[in-house]
């Protein structure tokens, strides 16, 4: 919701820490592009264990960064197309402050953001989803 007020490159407190550490641009976009990859990772593992799509761990793990990945490129590909239709204000709608690797810079935040899920929270995750098989 922030970064929809202001836009991801004008966010207050991300311009400030941009001043503080001498960076070149405002970072705000690379936390919403880690949660991008976070929060899918987690939705992901939790239908495939629960529809026992995979059973193997290291595949489930596979699977879930690719469809992290996939997801990621297909929001940069609609980034893409919007600033292709709105013209002039492109540049304030990707936010990519003359960076030109932003598109991968993004996929990679998203990557990242996905592979902190599944080891931070993947046993964790085990331990709620046996609670509650052993209630069902």
């Amino acid at each position: 919701m922030v970064g929809g007020h202001y836009t991801y490159a004008e966010v207050p407190l991300f311009d400030t820490i941009r001043d503080i550490f001498n960076q070149s641009r405002n970072n705000y976009d690379k936390v919403g592009h880690f949660t991008q990859g976070f929060v899918p990772a987690i939705i992901c593992r939790e239908i495939i264990i629960r529809y026992n799509i995979i059973s193997s761990k290291f595949f489930t793990h596979f699977f879930t960064l690719c469809f992290v990945l996939a997801f990621s490129a297909f929001y940069e590909l609609l980034e893409w197309w919007v600033a292709l239709l709105s013209g002039e204000a492109a540049e304030a709608f990707l936010g990519t402050q003359g960076y030109i690797w932003d598109t991968q810079s993004d996929m990679a935040w998203a990557l990242l953001g996905a592979s902190s899920a599944l080891i931070l929270l993947s046993p964790l995750h085990n331990k709620q989803i046996k609670l509650l098989q052993t209630r069902s």
